[in-house]
């Protein structure tokens, strides 16, 4: 098993900035401390999405962050990323760990303990299980019971990450769950100043939640 810190893991949204902006973003999030840096991209091309992971992932090595791409193995191998997340509707992990080999990080979306378990048995690193509150970004998302990540993390020895509308004023409800970490996205993307949200999280996963 991978020696991975999912503690703070951030996920990107660039769709309402320009790259500059969004670039900048990104590495205010980064020098705030996150832990794990997710590229999500739904609307861009295969070239466009690699182009994009190359700038972050160029980004993510000056602070030794782990990158992880959304969905898209061949863009993950293209930028020579550290690892790839894949939803249910995309390549079963089992292919992706064939195609990637052992040393690539893979995570997966779960949102029941047969999906998990069986997430894990094919090779996955850790998983993200939500929505835990309604989201703002452009992803079809359906919630999952606190009851539930609770049995999910119980169920698999790799870290278990709660997602879906999460921030530091509303992470209470994750008290006495055995996540590893929570993802964020609009927490650290659309606040003022990202560098500081992060802080702000991290201090609030501490104190609220032990991790």
């Amino acid at each position: 098993m991978k020696d991975l810190n999912t503690r703070i893991y951030f996920i990107t949204d660039s769709t309402p900035y320009t790259e500059k902006e969004f670039l900048s973003r990104v590495g205010s999030a980064l020098a705030g401390g996150v832990d794990l840096i997710q590229l999500r991209e739904k609307e861009r091309t295969t070239r466009e999405y690699i182009d994009l992971a190359q700038k972050v992932h160029a980004l993510a090595k000056q602070y030794n962050v782990p990158l992880i791409i959304d969905d898209r193995i061949d863009v993950a191998l293209a930028a020579h990323t550290e690892g790839v997340h894949l939803g249910q509707s995309d390549m079963p992990v089992k292919t992706a760990r064939e195609i990637l080999g052992d040393d690539i990080i893979i995570g997966a979306t779960a949102k029941t303990v047969e999906q998990a378990l069986e997430a894990f048995e094919q090779g996955a690193d850790y998983l993200g299980v939500g929505a835990i509150y309604p989201t703002t970004t452009k992803v079809k998302t359906v919630l999952t019971s606190t009851q539930m990540l609770d049995k999910i993390c119980k169920a698999v020895p790799i870290p278990v990450n709660a997602i879906g509308g999460l921030n530091k004023d509303n992470i209470d409800v994750l008290k006495g769950i055995g996540i590893s970490g929570i993802c964020a996205v609009s927490a650290i993307m659309k606040a003022p100043d990202p560098e500081n949200a992060v802080k702000e999280l991290s201090q609030a996963v501490k104190d609220k939640l032990g991790i």
